[in-house]
């Protein structure tokens, strides 16, 4: 009644209250960021705050400003403050996968500021695209919503990613983040997506526009398999392996895109952990490769050490031990709490603390947080409006096309034509998915588009899920399937797992379809009266060999966890509006290789003498579902030799079998392929070129089959193009001895390309 007398004061107490609200989100969230000069101009004396000078000058002058306790407080992913240099906290852990993250705490969405961000296919599924511009692109527009969630004061400026580890093994839960098992293809992915995150566009190497982490170094690739888990694993690893396999995508986001840091694994590598072991770190990250930027830990891996590796008597030895070895930033509070006793004990010199503030600060000042005012900076202008973007949501659909690969077409089932199906029956515990499309290290999504959605668009559906979840226990929803099946024109079967089946910490101990999914299958296909499409979405691979050999069964695609508009991207393929050309970036094994080989062995060379495998197509000698490099398409596409040398002569005197790369000989050594690609099909389509080589086995363990390169084509109905490589012999096609050192072999190397062999002779 009050207010009813007195209308003004109602309308001023409104505006009050709108102004509280508005001025406190505004207070919560506002970057943060030092030498806010505006706001003190007391700062303008310290010359860290200084712009005109180069970044080492400036912060060698601020970590001589800082005491130890201060120094301590700054190597810790939750950076202390420090009022008296006007530096505020900083969370080091974000995260940007394949979008922004809210997994680090440094990053979150908040309904009033930032509610969600685009969401891009899992790792694996671009992967499978082969497409470098693609993993570029997308890097890029996740920079975009990266720095506009920074500048609303809801995000961080350092996100670790991407995970270039190598997918060892079919069961590890964490697989779909990665590239593939492919050491080429993981590093060229690593190298584009670095860039993509990173680059300011000014071609200014000092500058970031984001600080990336190619992470987990190394030999990471076990999580949680039976009764092994990450924390306690004993990596055993040959010097052969090591160079070849696990270490090359870490060496390439050093050296060729200038990475802002590397993370140390959990794990022990040959008995030492990674995160306390001076040649992995000191000697190789920054003396070798020549790191600009620091070196994290994984989040606790330094508690870990201590308490679940028992690695020594005290948490201030650890500390020191980490500082010795290179490391400058604990996820996690170790260093904050034990370094200054661990200096004061004599375990580590103030010297190595130092390096490890250094190494920190360089980047936060390559990054502009000692700029002042973000809204000023180069960046500053992107916001709210640059996040979740028509474009950007595209880009999400395209990757997912890209990246679809079409395993099994008999008959040409595939493409359906709307026109012709007045009903679709889309069966199975993923067909309606939403979270499960996005996979892990995900964030909140603009949308989702799930495969009913998407299918739905263009004809009648009848819905089934046949299973209550992925884990499938029962039957009971079979009968319903079944006969949705029996009345459609077509049926569309969307089955796989999700991330209760496969995840961080979570590996896998089988690799075929769980629970009674193959069941429903094969009822679903055997009562269907017309064609029957076999959807996999999963991150890992998944042995259907049932699938593969049933003829009721026209075609099985392979979509990863396609991201949130997986379900649009489905269903452009299966109406044949976008032609497939994703390829496999794994091997897919048969179920008895995850019951007979051990996750815990991580040779990746065959071993006749136990009859073990070996891993990934380049040492694998067993029976495969898929090989890697596999996909089909709509179209049919030819290749024609049209330049290759036949012999190769080297420049030296030796009469060895081969020669070592980091020869002299090796700058001029090299030799150009080119190609026709022609489209023979009635469709338009990408092509991926896949250039294999088949080394002689003049050195011990050689892979038998290694990919040198690959390049990404569009094409036509019955257009053509050339396409053209040029092969750095002693970078590209070497390969490692039991020393760890690289050598090129003498003798006949085999190149292919799709069903086209060369062979070429190396002669002294």
């Amino acid at each position: 009644m009050a207010f009813q007398e007195r209308p003004h004061l109602f309308i001023l107490l409104v505006v009050c209250i709108f102004l509280s609200i508005f001025l406190s989100v505004s207070a919560q969230y506002t970057p943060s960021y030092a030498c806010d000069i505006d706001g003190n101009p007391k700062l303008k004396e310290f010359a860290f705050c200084n712009t005109s000078l180069d970044v080492r000058t400036r912060v060698h002058d601020l970590v001589k400003r800082m005491t130890l306790h201060e120094k301590a407080g700054s190597i810790v992913s939750a950076a202390d403050k420090i009022d008296r240099l006007g530096i505020p906290s900083y969370g080091w852990w974000s995260e940007a996968l394949h979008g922004v993250s809210d997994t680090g705490p440094a990053t979150w969405f908040d309904k009033n500021v930032v509610p969600r961000a685009t969401s891009y296919p899992q790792v694996i599924l671009t992967a499978a695209s082969f497409n470098e511009s693609l993993f570029y692109t997308i890097a890029k527009v996740v920079s975009d919503e990266a720095r506009a969630m920074y500048n609303t004061g809801v995000a961080g400026l350092t996100y670790w990613s991407p995970n270039v580890n190598i997918y060892r093994d079919p069961r590890w839960g964490r697989g779909q983040e990665t590239p593939g098992e492919d050491p080429v293809l993981t590093s060229r992915f690593g190298v584009a997506y670095v860039k993509g995150l990173q680059e300011t566009g000014d071609h200014n190497k000092d500058r970031l526009k984001l600080g990336a982490c190619c992470k987990h170094y190394t030999a990471y690739d076990l999580d949680n398999w039976t009764s092994v888990d990450r924390f306690h694993f004993n990596a055993i690893v040959t010097k052969q392996d090591l160079e070849d396999t696990y270490n090359p995508p870490f060496k390439s986001c050093v050296i060729d895109a200038n990475v802002a840091s590397i993370m140390c694994s959990f794990n022990k590598l040959n008995g030492k952990p990674t995160c306390g072991d001076k040649e992995l770190l000191q000697d190789t990250v920054r003396g070798k490769w020549k790191l600009n930027g620091y070196i994290s830990s994984d989040c606790d891996s330094l508690e870990v050490m201590f308490n679940d590796q028992k690695w020594e008597k005290t948490p201030e030895q650890v500390a020191a031990d980490a500082l010795n070895a290179g490391l400058d930033l604990n996820c996690g509070d170790s260093l904050k709490k034990f370094t200054e006793k661990a200096v004061k004990n004599g375990l580590v010199n103030e010297s190595a603390v130092d390096r490890a503030v250094t190494n920190n600060f360089v980047t936060l000042m390559r990054l502009g947080f000692f700029d002042g005012n973000p809204s000023k900076q180069i960046f500053g202008k992107l916001g709210k409006k640059d996040i979740c973007t028509t474009a950007n949501q595209d880009l999400a659909r395209e990757a997912a096309r890209q990246g679809i690969v079409l395993l099994k077409n008999s008959l040409g089932s595939l493409p359906l034509v709307p026109s012709y199906i007045k009903t679709l029956a889309v069966i199975g515990p993923n067909a309606n998915a939403t979270k499960t499309m996005i996979g892990n290290y995900a964030g909140v999504p603009c949308k989702y588009t799930t495969p009913l959605q998407g299918l739905s668009d263009s004809v009648k559906t009848i819905y089934e899920p046949g299973c209550t979840d992925v884990k499938c226990t029962s039957t009971h929803m079979f009968e319903n399937a079944t006969k949705a099946a029996a009345t459609a024109d077509a049926v569309v079967l969307v089955m796989g797992t999700d991330l209760s089946i496969e995840h961080e910490a979570l590996d896998r101990i089988e690799i075929d379809l769980p629970g009674q999914q193959n069941l429903l299958v094969s009822e679903v296909a055997y009562a269907a009266r017309g064609p029957v499409i076999l959807v996999i979405m999963s991150g890992g691979g998944i042995d259907v060999t049932f699938a593969k050999c049933n003829p009721k069964i026209t075609s099985i695609l392979w979509v990863g966890f396609p991201g949130q508009e997986g379900g649009g991207a489905l269903a452009d393929v299966i109406y044949g509006r976008y032609n497939p050309g994703g390829r496999l970036p794994m091997t897919w094994y048969p179920q008895s290789y995850a019951e007979n080989i051990a996750m815990t062995n991580m040779n990746m060379r065959a071993d006749p003498t136990t009859s073990y495998p070996g891993r990934s197509y380049r040492f694998y000698r067993g029976e495969t579902v898929y090989p890697f490099g596999y996909g089909l398409s709509y179209s049919l596409y030819v290749h024609h030799l049209i330049k290759a040398p036949t012999h190769l002569q080297v420049p030296i005197n030796k009469t060895d079998t081969s020669f070592s790369a980091t020869d002299g000989v090796c700058n001029k050594l090299t030799f150009d392929v080119d190609i026709i690609v022609t489209n023979i099909g009635k469709m338009s389509g990408s092509h991926t070129v896949l250039l294999f080589s088949y080394p002689p086995q003049v050195i011990h363990n050689s892979p038998h089959k290694q990919l040198l390169d690959f390049k990404k084509v569009q094409l036509g109905p019955w257009n053509h193009t050339s396409v053209s490589f040029k092969i750095d012999v002693c970078k590209q096609m070497s390969v490692v001895d039991k020393d760890g050192n690289r050598k090129v072999a003498l003798g006949r190397h085999v190149l292919q390309i799709g069903d086209l062999k060369h062979n070429i002779s190396f002669k002294v």
